[in-house]
């Protein structure tokens, strides 16, 4: 599949900057995997507390990261990309097994693959994982994500 660039991310799932840790899909097969990319930069706004002096990106929000790019994987499994926004949103159900083996500091890109393992329900299960681009892997994890319909939320570029 073609890259989805940032405005058609921000069509799939609800979060926007600061908190969209998602800056291009690199390819994705729809409602299987995708493979995310984040460029990690000194303008990020959490490494002004995390920490001063020693700028590590939170293991949380790698997590959040891994989320946003399962959440777009999810989308394409329950809509077309080019139609409107679902009216479904996921919401978080467990994190399991996430493990934690390299900081990724500014200048890093991470590419954040996530793969669609089981659906039990309204409950969706994917393995995560973030890898520094040239230097390894930086996390990885399972993600489970209660899907749930909820009133529709009309999202407007700006």
């Amino acid at each position: 599949m073609p890259e989805l660039n940032i405005e058609q991310i921000q069509k799939m799932i609800y979060h926007r900057p600061p908190f969209l840790l998602v800056d291009r899909i690199l390819d994705y097969k729809p409602g299987v995997w995708g493979i995310g990319r984040k460029n990690v930069t000194m303008n990020e706004p959490f490494f002004v507390g995390h920490f001063p002096g020693r700028p590590i990106m939170p293991g949380v929000l790698l997590i959040e990261a891994s989320a946003q790019v399962a959440a777009v994987v999810l989308a394409t499994r329950i809509s077309d990309v080019r139609g409107e926004p679902t009216q479904t949103m996921g919401y978080f159900a467990s994190v399991k097994q996430f493990k934690f083996k390299h900081p990724v500091t500014p200048g890093d890109q991470l590419r954040i693959d996530t793969r669609f393992t089981s659906q039990r329900r309204n409950i969706y299960t994917l393995d995560a994982t973030v890898d520094i681009v040239d230097r390894g892997l930086a996390a990885k994890g399972e993600l489970m994500f209660a899907l749930l319909d909820q009133d529709p939320i009309k999202l407007e570029l700006e």
